[in-house]
């Protein structure tokens, strides 16, 4: 998984995925029906004579006259998948509950001991984590047992990267939370420029922020939640964790979807370690 893809890459790549699943649906849906239709026998014997020409006809024929069977064969594979992915998910996130939920790296607002954690992955520069942050903050504003565990993942472009080191080094001067919310609402690009912008707005000195951009544990922390997406299996921000729940992306009704998810945790717990 290659988080580095720009959203037009991604895009095409998904496709391609997505491509290749759909021939190897209409394969298994034409196999299936030439088996019920008790001819697989001699098409199987003659292939090599009928050529790959008579075998794509016998596919197109019978696809276009029941269309129907790749949808839901699709279907069912898009579920299988998903299911697939949630196991593997809720496996990363118990092997890997201290980096995920409690690394001294990741900046935590709300309730610092609170008893669910609500984890987010983002880009200063992703839409969808700016059509987030309304949600985000209004949960812990209602909900004062949240703990907000904020993962900087600068994967769309260098300027991601410098607004991100510089929202961390101001965490020194307990400026962080200010900072993080002035930059995913204030429009246009973030970048080193308007990082240093906001943070003069918010008093804060800029010549030691530098200076603290660069510390390693800033870079620690970066390359921390990289390598915790790749293992999730990452494909764009926002990502959210509800313990061992998530939440791709940010739908329309993500408040609603964090409230339902905090309160399952709260009530059920993890199946593993969150």
């Amino acid at each position: 998984m290659h988080i580095e893809l720009a959203p037009r890459a991604k895009a095409l790549f998904q496709s391609m995925k997505r491509n290749e699943h759909f021939l190897i649906v209409a394969v298994a849906a034409v196999v299936a029906a030439v088996t019920a239709a008790g001819t697989s026998y001699l098409v199987l014997k003659h292939t090599p004579i009928m050529g790959q020409r008579r075998v794509e006809r016998i596919m197109r024929d019978y696809l276009t006259k029941n269309p129907q069977i790749l949808v839901d064969m699709t279907n069912e594979l898009d579920k299988r998948q998903a299911i697939e992915k949630g196991s593997q998910q809720a496996k990363v996130i118990s092997d890997n509950a201290d980096a995920i939920f409690r690394s001294p790296l990741s900046h935590v607002a709300g309730n610092p001991n609170g008893d669910v954690s609500v984890v987010e992955f983002f880009d200063y520069n992703c839409p969808y984590c700016r059509h987030a942050l309304h949600d985000v903050v209004k949960l812990i504003g209602d909900d004062g047992k949240v703990r907000l565990v904020l993962k900087e993942l600068p994967i769309l472009s260098d300027e991601s990267v410098a607004a991100a080191k510089l929202a961390l080094a101001s965490n020194k001067q307990s400026k962080y939370f200010d900072m993080h919310q002035k930059l995913l609402s204030e429009p246009g690009k973030a970048d080193k420029a308007k990082a240093l912008h906001i943070a003069k707005d918010l008093g804060l000195d800029v010549d030691q922020l530098q200076k603290d951009a660069e510390d390693p544990d800033i870079k620690k922390a970066l390359d921390e939640a990289k390598d915790l997406a790749q293992k999730l299996g990452l494909e764009g921000t926002p990502l959210f964790l509800i313990g061992d729940r998530t939440i791709p992306g940010a739908p329309d009704d993500l408040f609603e979807q964090l409230k339902t998810k905090v309160t399952g945790v709260r009530q059920k717990g993890c199946e593993g370690t969150c």
